[in-house]
């Protein structure tokens, strides 16, 4: 090929300009790597608070753990300073039911005194436990509920339905919702058919 010819093929098919090709190449490679970095950090960024939250949820729950032994630890504790402080309050009341019961003190003069003495510090005892969260379960004119309640004894009485609770033998007491002691009761029955039957056969005899 002549010099002629190569230079007219040169015209018509122009080499682009290496500077100007490495120029923009350059700048496509900038571009490329100022995104990846971008999406490295937002993605660093997004680990990072993910792991944040996975250490507080995991301090909550550390947390709560806490507070639940401290209760169970404070709960059982005062569960068992109450049950015995229950047997204080038992005697007192036994000796207030001894004194006024008590023939030869019958007439002492100074027995009501001493009865109101008695009657201020059960009710000082009664006043502590109900700031502690001890309170008496209410027996009067409830179902027996073996949850709360101890049958004692059975009485036979068609005037109310089987299983009223017809008297409070012992108090029963609860520490929260958590029972203390259950409330020992007599309970009502109802005679059986049977037994009716068995009635009714004798009348007619």
């Amino acid at each position: 090929m002549s010099s002629n010819d190569k230079k007219e093929n040169a015209e018509k098919n122009p080499q682009p300009d290496n500077k100007e090709e490495n120029l923009n190449n350059s700048k496509t490679l900038e571009n490329y790597q100022k995104k990846e970095n971008q999406k490295t950090v937002e993605e660093k960024l997004k680990d990072s608070e993910e792991k944040l939250l996975r250490s507080l949820a995991e301090i909550e729950n550390q947390r709560r753990r806490f507070e639940k032994e401290i209760k169970d630890a404070f709960e059982f504790g005062s569960y068992n300073f109450a049950k015995e402080i229950l047997a204080s309050l038992d005697n007192l009341q036994r000796a207030k039911d001894a004194i006024k019961n008590d023939e030869k003190l019958k007439d002492n003069k100074d027995l009501d005194r001493f009865l109101e003495n008695i009657l201020i510090i059960e009710k000082d005892l009664t006043s502590i436990f109900e700031k502690n969260n001890i309170k008496k379960i209410n027996v009067k004119q409830k179902k027996f509920d073996p949850n709360f309640h101890q049958a004692m004894s059975e009485v036979e009485d068609n005037n109310v339905d089987s299983g009223t609770i017809l008297q409070e033998i012992q108090a029963g007491y609860m520490l929260g919702e958590r029972l203390l002691r259950p409330a020992l009761v007599s309970v009502s029955k109802n005679k059986s058919s049977k037994d009716q039957e068995n009635n009714n056969k004798k009348g007619e005899k």
